[in-house]
């Protein structure tokens, strides 16, 4: 098998039972479930009778065939074959927002390579409510099994637009009336000191360089979270998590 078919067939898995269970939620389009074969657990039977009902195809699978097809080790007893949610435009994310009469609330984010930290960040901004997540073509995590099962099936109720530069995409946002904030640790005000109420995007740094000068520069302003301990950073999802829940206190309050 070549790299690129192995990689295609890597691109469409879906593991673990949160998030096979959020993909059929969604509506994805599954081909396949593959089931522990004689494993008797309610959530497994839930999954397969859930699929059943809407037509996907069951597959009862040892787990020598699971543990072959699995990318993350971690597969729960069941993996779905599918397609990852499409990618959206930028239009396509501010359009989410205006549909549910809100100020746009998104995260950009500069690099972040880590697949665990891409699924987390895509966790928190489908909890809090955020209406898109934008990454970047080259250098970055892109939607796959690992970000897929990170994120507890969050991806499929996120928009994620995948961009070829990152600067046109913050002139982009700009130009739409979004303030864009990095989250640096030399930031001019603390997110305490930071009005969020209005149209916001946040750009968080990849895990060990941060933002990229020429996003930097781009950015409408700076903005630091306090750190009262011994280190001087946040992971990244860790940041982007703490930045997102202070825009929903500002915005309810």
């Amino acid at each position: 098998m070549s790299v690129e078919l192995e990689n295609d067939r890597r691109e469409g898995i879906i593991e673990g039972r949160n998030a096979v269970i959020e993909a059929l939620r969604s509506g994805a389009n599954i081909d396949k479930i593959f089931i522990l074969k004689g494993e008797v657990d309610s959530t497994l039977k839930h999954i397969a009778s859930k699929a059943r009902a809407v037509g996907i195809v069951v597959v009862d699978a040892d787990k020598r065939k699971l543990d072959f097809m699995s990318v993350t080790n971690s597969h729960q007893g069941v993996i779905a074959m599918a397609a990852y949610a499409q990618y959206v435009s930028i239009d396509d994310i501010l359009a989410i927002a205006k549909q549910r009469g809100e100020e746009p609330l998104v995260i950009i984010c500069d690099e972040i390579s880590d697949p665990h930290n891409l699924g987390a960040i895509i966790r928190t901004c489908e909890a809090t409510g955020a209406h898109g997540v934008i990454i970047p073509k080259r250098r970055s995590a892109g939607v796959n099994a690992t970000v897929a099962k990170a994120s507890s099936g969050a991806i499929f109720h996120m928009a994620i637009a995948r961009v070829s530069n990152l600067t046109a995409a913050i002139k982009e946002l700009k130009k739409a009336g979004v303030w864009v904030s990095a989250a640096t640790m030399d930031g001019e005000k603390s997110l305490w000191e930071s009005d969020f109420k209005s149209a916001t995007a946040f750009v968080i740094g990849s895990e060990g360089t941060g933002i990229s000068r020429l996003i930097s520069e781009n950015c409408d302003h700076k903005v630091n979270i306090p750190m009262n301990g011994n280190l001087s950073s946040l992971n990244a999802s860790v940041s982007a998590a703490v930045l997102l829940y202070e825009t929903v206190r500002q915005r309810k309050g």
